[in-house]
């Protein structure tokens, strides 16, 4: 009987530790742009709705053919929403404002875009350049909501914004003059290993 109660305290005590520890969870998303690969990182535990809307659009390959639009050096770098011939992709209903959620605006995160409602962002998304704490959501206001990083590929993200810029399709500032493309936009449960750099041994036998 002592043996029965131990084992059933014991899973017991499993069971809520479990509860209190949830598992860890990292997808990953490689944007393939004709730029080279970006490499983001979500946050699924500061803003789990963002990402799971954020996930849902490159399953349903929305940002397949997408270009980055609007490029303001030392700001921001934004897609998601146009094809090169500036055709405006349909989206899902806005998703709920989660700029409240501790992360910040800093160069390298990656957070939605919207306009002047807090609640209307839905599939378009910028890249930071720079730390632009400005947008961080505050108790008093509300931001633009964060809800992943750069891990791999921000040399890209920097060559990206390095393009110079100006009016195309219905904007007039602001769009590369060589569009940036993204081909392909995945879902990754883990980072692929990164690629060794080139050694001499192996430039001399290329």
């Amino acid at each position: 009987m002592r043996s029965l109660l131990s084992i059933l305290l014991f899973g017991l005590l499993s069971t809520a530790a479990s509860a209190a520890t949830p598992a860890a969870t990292s997808d990953y998303v490689l944007l393939e742009t004709s730029d080279g690969d970006i490499y983001l990182e979500m946050d699924a535990g500061k803003a789990p709705k963002t990402v799971a809307n954020f996930l849902q659009y490159v399953r349903d390959g929305q940002y397949d053919g997408v270009i980055f639009h609007r490029v303001i050096p030392g700001f921001m770098a934004q897609g998601g929403g146009y094809t090169p011939a500036f055709k405006e992709k349909e989206t899902r209903e806005p998703i709920e404002n989660e700029s409240k959620n501790g992360l910040s605006n800093a160069r390298g995160t990656i957070a939605m875009a919207r306009t002047n409602d807090p609640h209307s962002a839905s599939a378009q998304w910028f890249i930071n350049l720079a730390d632009n704490s400005r947008l961080d959501g505050k108790d008093y206001k509300w931001g633009y909501a964060v809800f992943g990083k750069v891990v791999r590929g921000m040399n890209v993200v920097d060559a990206i914004a390095e393009i110079p810029t100006g009016p195309a399709g219905p904007f007039q500032s602001d769009v590369p003059f060589r569009p940036v493309i993204i081909k392909k936009a995945s879902v990754l449960d883990a980072l692929p290993p990164a690629e060794k750099p080139a050694t001499p041994d192996d430039k001399a036998n290329q």
